[in-house]
């Protein structure tokens, strides 16, 4: 957590703004979706600067030129989203877990990316949550999702990826794009203000036709062989 703290400290000028304007931007109804993205991904750079911390992007030639699709990366630590504001130029919508919905600025980075509240221990709301993000894909909105459901605890090693978050996909029959984060867990999962540098790879989409026909857990498992092998061969 130093260095959360070493951002905060270079950025308490700013913050006051900072803060006004997030508030500002959390009225959906004034601001559309595209205007309250676009200051996010103007916002982040800087403070990842002032936290010494490096973003290589590789691969964003990758991502499908029409929109409608869900990315799939790794869950390596709570710098992970900070990567993608900083890097993926279009508007996404995050997957959140609901124990931190209610967390001072996450509630308002909820509102402002219209994220989806998950509650993991019920069955039904999930299943919502599933239904919700099938309807938005198929509208035209890209999403994020993590699907080992949890931070893996374990640097650049993946946990199982569960069949279950794929579905939203395989129901819309959109592409499925893999993501591989390397070393994110470094920027805010060690004790250190070292300057670091993290990779966020965007990887060949999988398209319907790669994947009908195919289970939900063979999906997962494809996918996070991939990431893997990628995260593997970029580990320094």
């Amino acid at each position: 957590m130093k260095r959360i703290a070493l951002m905060v400290l270079r950025s308490l000028f700013n913050l006051p703004f900072w803060f006004f304007r997030i508030f500002q931007l959390c009225n959906i109804k004034k601001y559309d979706a595209a205007t309250r993205y676009a200051y996010l991904h103007r916002l982040v750079p800087i403070v990842n600067r002032r936290g010494r911390i490096k973003i290589e992007c590789h691969g964003i030639e990758n991502l499908p030129k029409e929109n409608g699709y869900i990315m799939f990366p790794n869950h390596q630590g709570l710098f992970d989203a900070l990567a993608f504001l900083e890097t993926h130029e279009r508007p996404f919508v995050t997957v959140m877990k609901k124990e931190v919905k209610d967390t001072i600025l996450l509630k308002q980075i909820i509102q402002i990316l219209q994220a989806e509240v998950i509650d993991r221990e019920d069955i039904r709301q999930s299943m919502q949550v599933i239904m919700n993000m099938t309807r938005r894909v198929k509208e035209g909105e890209n999403f994020i999702i993590f699907a080992e459901g949890t931070r893996s605890r374990n640097g650049n090693q993946l946990l199982e990826f569960k069949g279950g978050s794929f579905k939203s996909a395989m129901n819309a029959k959109c592409p499925i794009v893999p993501v591989a984060l390397v070393d994110s867990f470094k920027a805010f999962d060690t004790n250190s203000i070292k300057k670091q540098t993290v990779q966020i790879h965007y990887m060949e989409p999988l398209y319907y036709d790669d994947y009908k026909g195919m289970k939900s857990t063979e999906v997962a498992e494809l996918v996070a062989s991939r990431i893997q092998q990628k995260v593997n061969e970029n580990i320094r």
